[in-house]
């Protein structure tokens, strides 16, 4: 009966996910002539021949969304060529004025493959769409989301009984074809993959599953959804169902519950409900807990000409950030490891606990993985940071090379290999594959940069009593950072790796006690003195004693 009802919740989910998927190739975008004049004046559009062409070819034309992004591309094409043609004739002839070339120069749209569909054909795709989704998002909602919670819900729940009594067990992850890179985690990487790629590339082909989210997204902010809100929600959504797993999976183990219960806290409250209820009140959107480098952003000129410009609010939210980065993210990492952010409060880290939870065996614990660790991560962080330096003194200087580099095309080299490819489509979609850390353990700055504190002015540690060890390898199997964590314990050797985010996995399936969490006092490199405070599986409760 317990394993009818998880196929069936594995079929609801199906479903949903399948719809979500579907929907995008059905309906027609219509472009009325005010919503497209609306259109033109916000991407502040000037040709006369883009205008014409698009007027006559486009609206009150129906089209699907693959034929309207393809017309629009093609004018814009047209229409640019056309312009820089006339200008490099002009310049060639000599006898037009400075005047008259540089007016002819606001008439070519620029563009670029990454640009086309993000910023110029989705806003009009956005504002056009009509059929059965867009006549019905509430339904859809539940179709798609609905029905994938109630799936994920069913599937998860009978585990309660199925597992058998509390404890951690491999029960076959390595026979599974879903968590041994066998066909399901194939399909499952390929799913992600296309979702990333299309969600931060090509969003003017997915209109129709992000103004499913418009119902919530009126109801938090008052505007339509966008892709990234539609993207929080459904982040969200995974998380919190996959939460529900965690409890399940770590019935018995206190710590591991209250964790994954913070960390779904701070992803839900500060990265979802606080910033979009901020812009309903006409506040700038803000991740509190988001910290500098992570936050690559953070000084780029119009993230501070917002902020400043927002009151006593935005200068908080200024000041905050900064402090944040500078100074409470190092305190933090001195007195509790980079855990208290890695494990308890990031939301990329959220997202891997949960989600990629069932794929944690798969991080490389070879020494030349951990060498390849080692230079990249550290090789992101000091991109981060000379781009941010690069930054700060072109707003203070006006000019736009550094360095003999373009400021604004190395901020676009690390929005888009970065931010983009290495924490989205890489870090998350690469899950089935190489883990559920790969962002976390090679590339996100803010690790390295909280990394570097944890290995040598830290408290933090995990205690080892080598005497105990059975020499099982839950440890090392379950360690998502890549670490061997067995090789460790044998010697009865503490663990003070910069890379350690503290999940206290290996603690918590350890069958003999051999590996405890600890804040003990800082002497530098071995750290070997008594702890103070111990945070294994009874973690929770000794925290709250003292």
């Amino acid at each position: 009966m317990l394993r009818t009802i998880k196929y069936f919740g594995l079929g609801l989910f199906l479903i949903g996910l399948v719809v979500f998927t579907a929907v995008n190739f059905v309906g027609e975008y219509t472009v009325a002539p005010q919503k497209f004049e609306d259109w033109v004046s916000s991407k502040g559009i000037v040709s006369e021949l883009f205008l014409q062409e698009a007027r006559e070819q486009i609206v009150g034309n129906a089209f699907t969304s693959f034929e309207l992004t393809s017309k629009l591309s093609e004018l814009a094409e047209k229409s640019h060529q056309f312009h820089v043609d006339r200008i490099r004739e002009w310049e060639s002839e000599g006898q037009v004025s400075q005047d008259s070339i540089n007016a002819e120069w606001s008439k070519v749209i620029w563009l670029d493959w990454s640009k086309t569909h993000k910023e110029f054909t989705y806003p009009l795709l956005q504002k056009t769409v009509g059929g059965a989704v867009a006549d019905h998002k509430l339904l859809f909602l539940f179709l798609t989301f609905g029905l994938g919670i109630l799936g994920g819900l069913l599937y998860i729940l009978p585990d309660v009984v199925l597992l058998g009594p509390a404890g951690i067990k491999h029960h076959g992850i390595y026979h599974n074809s879903a968590t041994n890179r066998g066909w399901v985690g194939i399909s499952v990487f390929a799913y992600l993959i296309v979702f990333y790629c299309t969600l931060y590339f090509f969003p003017a082909y997915m209109v129709n599953s992000i103004i499913i989210t418009d119902p919530v997204s009126l109801s938090l902010s008052g505007n339509s959804a966008s892709q990234w809100f539609m993207y929080g929600f459904m982040y969200c959504v995974v998380m919190t169902v996959m939460a529900v797993r965690m409890y399940v999976k770590y019935r018995n183990n206190t710590y591991q519950i209250f964790r994954t219960t913070v960390v779904l806290f701070f992803q839900i409250a500060f990265a979802f409900l606080i910033p979009e209820l901020l812009v309903k009140f006409n506040q700038p959107w803000y991740d509190f807990k988001n910290a500098w480098p992570l936050d690559y952003d953070f000084f780029f000129g119009w993230q501070l000409d917002q902020l400043m410009a927002s009151g006593n609010l935005g200068w908080f939210m200024l000041i905050w950030g900064v402090v944040l980065s500078l100074i409470i993210v190092p305190v933090m990492v001195y007195f509790f490891g980079k855990r208290w952010y890695c494990s308890w409060v990031c939301g990329c880290g959220g997202l891997a606990e949960t989600l990629g939870d069932p794929y944690r065996q798969h991080s490389d614990k070879s020494v030349k993985a951990w060498k390849i660790e080692r230079y990249l991560i550290h090789g992101v962080l000091g991109f981060a940071v000379v781009m941010t330096i690069m930054t700060l003194i072109v707003r203070s200087t006006g000019d736009q090379y550094v360095f003999g580099l373009e400021n604004y095309k190395v901020q676009s080299w690390y929005g888009f290999f970065i931010g983009s490819i290495f924490s989205g489509v890489i870090g998350t979609g690469f899950y089935p594959l190489m883990g559920n850390r790969v962002w976390c353990r090679f590339g996100c700055p803010l690790a390295a940069y909280m990394g570097l504190v944890q290995r040598f002015k830290s408290k933090f540690r995990i205690a080892t009593n080598g005497g105990q060890c059975i020499s099982c390898g839950n440890c090392s199997t379950y360690c998502e950072q890549g670490i061997d964590v067995r090789s460790y314990a044998q010697k009865g050797q503490n663990i003070v790796r910069a890379s350690c985010v503290g999940c206290g996995v290996c603690s918590a399936v350890c069958p003999r006690g051999v590996l405890k969490l600890e804040n003990a006092p800082n002497t530098g490199g071995s750290r070997m003195e008594a702890p103070e405070v111990v945070l294994g599986n009874d973690g929770l409760k000794s925290l709250l004693k003292k």
